[in-house]
Formats: structure tokens, sequence, C-alpha cells
């Protein structure tokens, strides 16, 4: 009986891994063992880094809001305090469009965030 090797399968899985490889520096991209262990490392930083992206994200929404708030008087915690007890559901992604680029809605919030905090 002959010695089957699946040599179809084989290369379709080797040819997969190499076309990943394509632009890797070196052996990385022209050694089989060595392209897979880099595709494999590249695979799991992709992943964990699209959601390392949403944290960073959200850390800069926060230092810009923290940053606008602190032109007023207030902490970012204070402020933000002051907009749940005052009822306002404005997300972090909305208020430091709000504290880059309308200035006047951002300091009304302000005030609103102040007088709640004020009342409690």
């Amino acid at each position: 009986m002959p010695r089957t090797t699946h040599s179809v399968a084989s290369r379709r899985r080797r040819k997969k891994i190499m076309k990943l490889a394509k632009g890797f520096f070196g052996s990385k991209s022209r050694l089989y063992r060595t392209a897979k262990e880099a595709v494999s490392r590249a695979l799991r930083y992709a992943y964990n880094d699209r959601k390392q992206k949403k944290r960073n994200v959200r850390i800069l929404w926060i230092s810009r809001i923290n940053a606008a708030a602190r032109n007023y008087g207030i902490s970012y915690s204070n402020f933000i305090s002051g907009l749940k007890k005052a009822g306002v559901a404005i997300n972090r992604k909305i208020l430091a469009e709000l504290a880059i680029k309308d200035d006047k809605a951002f300091s009304e919030l302000i005030n609103l965030s102040k007088t709640a905090l004020h009342q409690a």
C-alpha cells in the first residue's frame, strides 16, 4: 500500500500560514516553522490589542474630560458624580467631544453638575 502524505491539505495549510507571514522580517516570512510561530504570536497580539484599543480610547476620553473640567475648578470624579445625581446620561465619548468642540454646552453641564453636588 502506498504511503499517503495528505499533500493537498498540508500544502494548503502551509500556504495559508506563509501568506499571513508575508512582509515579516527575514526568516519569519520564508521558513515555515518560524513563520508559524510569528503568525500565531501576531494573531494573538492582534486579538488582544483590539480589546486594548477600547481601553486606551476610554482613557483618552477621561483625560480630556478631566482636563476640561479642571479649567472650571472641578475634578473629573466630582463632575461625573454630579452629572449622575442630576440625572444626565451622557457617555464619555460625547462628553470628550463637547469638551473639545462646544465649550458653551460643556460649561452648562459643569454648572448642572455643580448644582447637583451642592444640593446633595
